[in-house]
């Protein structure tokens, strides 16, 4: 098998932006260590977390086209992966995806029991809830956004070994940024989304509705940002940054419930992209910067 079906396999970019994620708040989950019980970051441990949850998330997005192969047929951006195009069997990608999720799993476990429960049941939410209810109705993107925002409680509990508020609230913001930049994704690719009778957008079409939505997550997502400056574990830095990224995103949101343009939405998947590794960076350094 060559890498890049391996890649398209495992969704390669969406596996790496995972577990980024992860590895961030383990850091930050460090520093509330070394703050509370003087405990300097092991970055051993770290390693794990990223070996771990690189497996994990892989296997979970395997489970995912498996049960998805024959949809993945109808859709132009999917028909070249690797089991709907025939470069690999159900039962080869099967045996990977079990592999790596036992092996994830494990890693996790070593780590942190809580970060190895919370593991189990985000595979299982997001592989055999989410991904059979994306069919039926877009309920399934309020589902798909809880496994979605739990790579970052993971990877904080894997560090400091307790659900606080810390933990909370970067589980909180990720969760709530999801629904803007996943309906802006399903706006763009609504039309392909169709050929699989994926019910994604909010209505089911691009219409007001569906702009309207998410764009209010937007909005909500601004003070849900300023939670770490309101609750004194994040400076005025990470205030001012999620402020500016909130307000753009908020911008881009309100223009394509302005349009209702595949090209407004494209404007808000990208600036999606950016929100996210933006804030949680320098919520990280800002973090770090704090005796």
């Amino acid at each position: 098998m060559k890498w890049a079906d391996f890649s398209q396999l495992i969704k390669f970019r969406l596996t790496f932006l995972v577990v980024f994620s992860a590895s961030i708040t383990f850091l930050i989950g460090s520093k509330v260590n070394e703050q509370t019980i003087h405990e300097p970051i092991n970055w051993y441990n770290w390693g794990l977390l990223i070996a771990g949850g690189f497996l994990v998330t892989g296997a979970a997005n395997i489970f995912n086209e498996i049960i998805e192969k024959d949809l993945d047929k109808l859709m132009k951006r999917t028909m070249g992966r690797p089991i709907p195009s025939g470069v690999m069997t159900t039962g080869q990608a099967l045996i990977i995806g079990m592999f790596m999720g036992i092996s994830g799993v494990i890693i996790l476990f070593k780590l942190n029991p809580t970060a190895g429960y919370l593991a189990v049941f985000s595979i299982f939410l997001y592989a055999f809830v989410y991904t059979p209810l994306k069919r039926k109705s877009s309920i399934a993107v309020f589902v798909g956004a809880i496994p979605g925002a739990l790579p970052p409680l993971i990877g904080y509990v894997a560090a400091h070994p307790q659900i606080d508020e810390i933990g909370l609230v970067v589980f909180g913001i990720q969760f709530i940024w999801q629904f803007t930049h996943f309906w802006a994704i399903a706006w763009v690719l609504d039309d392909d989304y169709k050929l699989a009778g994926f019910r994604l957008l909010p209505t089911g079409k691009r219409d007001r509705i569906s702009a309207i939505i998410p764009f209010i997550f937007a909005v909500i997502l601004l003070p849900v940002s300023l939670l770490p400056t309101y609750m004194g574990f994040g400076g005025y830095i990470i205030g001012g940054v999620s402020l500016v990224m909130s307000l753009i995103f908020m911008y881009q949101a309100f223009n394509l419930m302005r349009t209702l343009e595949i090209k407004a939405a494209k404007q808000l998947m990208y600036g999606s992209f950016f929100y996210l590794p933006i804030v949680q960076l320098v919520l990280l350094f800002d973090f770090l910067g704090k005796k």
